[in-house]
Order: structure tokens, then sequence, then C-alpha cells
């Protein structure tokens, strides 16, 4: 009998880790995704219930162990329930920071009465 096991690109996408299959496969091509600790470059590599997925993500590095396939591609309610978060957050956010990023700044505006010329535009930039 075999055992019950999915692609991983078509995982990540029904678990709605990227937009579109094509964008998860080349995820996984850039490498960096993890399956038990094994780097993967194979969007074919197969995925099975009680594996563990090391995502390195722009927020930070997730680890989600595996607890069901997927049957379709659903709402976030029901891919949430693909897999567990094992890891913890990232230190920056458990340390009270939401982001990586510094906050923005405020875009300068032009105050009334201010003409829209080359030089007032040059001074806008400048800032």
């Amino acid at each position: 009998m075999a055992e019950a096991a999915q692609r991983l690109d078509v995982w990540l996408w029904c678990a709605r880790l990227c937009r579109s299959r094509a964008d998860c496969a080349r995820l996984i091509a850039a490498g960096g995704i993890r399956i038990n600790r094994q780097p993967t470059e194979k969007p074919h590599a197969r995925l099975r219930p009680g594996d563990v997925v090391t995502l390195p993500l722009p927020a930070g590095v997730r680890v989600w162990r595996v607890l069901a396939l997927a049957a379709r591609r659903g709402p976030a309610a029901e891919a949430r329930l693909l897999y567990e978060e094992i890891a913890a957050a990232p230190l920056s956010c458990a340390a009270g920071q939401t982001a990586a990023y510094p906050p923005a700044e405020p875009a300068p505006t032009r105050l009334p009465g201010e003409r829209d010329d080359l030089r007032g535009h040059r001074k806008l930039h400048s800032l």
C-alpha cells in the first residue's frame, strides 16, 4: 500500500503561502526550503503528514509541521488546518517590535501657496 504524499509546491499553494503554484515552485527552486532538515530545490519533492517544513520568509524563518495533505485550495481557515507552527516567533517580534523595517517617515508635502516648478520639485526631493 502506497503512503499518502503530495507535491511540495501544491501543498504550499494550498496552505496559501503564495498566490500561485508557479510562485511556490520559484520559491522552492530558489533554495532555502527544507523538509525534515534536508534542503530541497525540487518543487516535485514529496511531502507527507508529520514532515517538518522550514520556510525562509521575509518576516523570518517559519517552521511548520504538516498535519494533513490538501484536497483543494480552500479559504484561509481551511488552509490553517494543514499545518501547525512549531517554532517561536522571531526575536524582533517577541521583543515588541512589529517589523524588521524602521517605521516609515511621512512623505513631504507642498505648503499652500508654493508653486509646482522645477526648483520646488528639486527642493522637495532633496529632503
